[in-house]
């Protein structure tokens, strides 16, 4: 009779088979597993789609580097600005070679955009500048900010990417708002308690210069304001917008720039207007400007005598800062710079080097800039240059205003209207200053430009209960609109 050893050994070389299949079979499968995952990555159309991405929110960081790094007025951060444009448009060359094609989305601000490089290249070339060393440099800013508005034109085309570029930025503008409040709380006059700055200034957040502290808000505060009022937004992302914009807009008045002040007041105004006009929203436009009221009441307690003198100083203050009736100086002398050169002007970039000839007063001050930035552009671009930003805006407003119609049920309406006020802000302080000589603040607004003059967002089509086309199972499904 055989022992049961020996009987159960069929059974036990069965099992034994069994698991050598079963662990064959699982290594085929794994190795199949990660063969396809291999593919997937390599696959160009996922890497067009993931390249897109990097792209979109490549630009959006970059802009977003240059208020934390002083404004981006340095050699080095001015360097990072150009460098990492060039990058970002070289990936999307690439990208597009992934893509098999080429496409470009236009948008009715390129005309304007190349012919003002041509006028800029014209100097050069014909040496019309006083100074061509700074009028390249100024140029080589100049193309960065083409870059990145070309950038955005191309990156930011759905609504989906919209609303998340948005509250990235609101949440942005509220951080570098919280950072002011506490630096202007404890200062010890550095930037970020830690660098000296080169150059004397009143220094509020990131800036040397609270003018161009407000500058930034004032582009930025629109987005969490409109956020607010917006319906395609959540309830507790619309609450925490509407605390970002009391704080940025807090900000603003802390910051003692009357300009911005001016400038935030302006936007309010208008939002309020744009609300008016449709007869739903009288209570929110009224609720808007009680809003601003109480929150400007609120900042002149607050802030005391000094924010109250700030802003009523302006006839005592002229006579001893080169904020005041310096400026008025300032005006004067850079009007007489533009009708020695009106058509071309003196060269892009070169105002401080040729100002002093024209200067009309004595001053311990370096007047670096015309601290109007319509008169600079007239004194350093002509007559050719000041009618083509005229061309350039007019096509902003003009785009813009068309797609604002039903802005608080829709992303495009309510991008368009955010990128609005805040270019309206920048140009209204323009009149005081000089925050488009600043590149943080100039790519910021000229990015805004491009977004609110684009055409509009594509919108995710509802899903439907149908059979998927070939075409739609090739894509992504962020790409599926």
């Amino acid at each position: 009779m055989p022992s049961s050893d020996a009987a159960s050994t069929p059974e036990l070389r069965t099992t034994e088979r069994r698991k050598r299949r079963r662990s064959t079979s699982e290594s085929v499968e794994g190795s199949h597993l990660h063969a396809k995952r291999k593919k997937d990555k390599l696959d160009p159309k996922i890497l067009s789609h993931r390249l897109g991405n990097a792209l979109l929110y490549g630009t959006f960081g970059l802009l977003m580097f240059g208020p934390l790094a002083f404004g981006a007025v340095e050699p080095w951060s001015m360097f990072v600005l150009e460098a990492g444009a060039l990058t970002l448009t070289l990936l999307w060359l690439v990208k597009q070679g992934l893509d098999g094609e080429i496409v470009i989305h236009s948008s009715p601000l390129f005309p304007p955009m190349a012919a003002f490089g041509a006028l800029i290249m014209a100097q050069l070339v014909f040496h019309r500048s006083a100074y061509a060393y700074d009028t390249f440099s100024a140029a080589l800013l100049y193309m960065a900010y083409a870059m990145l508005c070309f950038l955005a034109a191309q990156t930011l085309i759905r609504a989906s990417q919209a609303k998340t570029v948005a509250i990235i930025m609101a949440l942005y503008g509220a951080v570098v708002g919280a950072l002011a409040l506490l630096q202007g709380v404890a200062p010890n006059g550095k930037l970020y308690w830690l660098r000296q700055p080169h150059m004397s200034g009143w220094i509020y957040g990131s800036y040397v210069n609270h003018n161009h502290y407000a500058g930034l808000m004032e582009l930025l505060i629109p987005i969490p304001l409109v956020l607010a009022l917006n319906r395609q937004v959540g309830d507790r992302e619309r609450i925490a917008s509407a605390i970002a914009a009391a704080i940025m807009t807090g900000t603003v008045f802390l910051s003692g720039s009357r300009g911005g002040m001016l400038a935030v007041f302006v936007e309010f105004a208008i939002l309020a207007l744009v609300l008016l006009r449709q007869k739903k929203n009288v209570r929110l436009a009224v609720g808007v400007m009680a809003f601003a009221m109480v929150l400007i009441s609120l900042l002149t307690w607050l802030g005391g005598k000094e924010l109250t003198t700030r802003v009523t100083s302006i006839s005592s203050e002229t006579r001893h800062e080169i904020s005041g009736g310096m400026r008025l100086s300032i005006d004067r002398d850079a009007l007489r710079m533009f009708r020695s050169r009106p058509v071309l002007g003196w060269g892009l970039g070169s105002f401080p080097v040729v100002y002093p000839q024209f200067r009309s007063f004595y001053t311990n001050f370096f007047v670096n800039e015309a601290h109007n930035d319509y008169l600079q552009l007239l004194t350093e671009t002509g007559l050719l240059g000041f009618g083509l930003m005229i061309w350039f805006v007019v096509v902003v407003y003009r785009t813009g205003l068309r797609k604002i119609a039903n802005w608080t049920s829709s992303v495009t309406g309510g991008v368009t209207l955010a990128c609005l006020l805040g270019v309206t802000g920048i140009l209204v302080h323009s009149f005081f200053d000089f925050n488009l000589e600043i590149p943080a603040n100039a790519a910021l607004f000229y990015v805004f430009c491009t977004l609110a003059a684009a055409r509009p967002l594509l919108q995710r089509a509802r899903r439907r209960i149908s059979t998927p086309t070939p075409a739609t199972e090739e894509l992504p499904a962020s790409e599926v609109v």
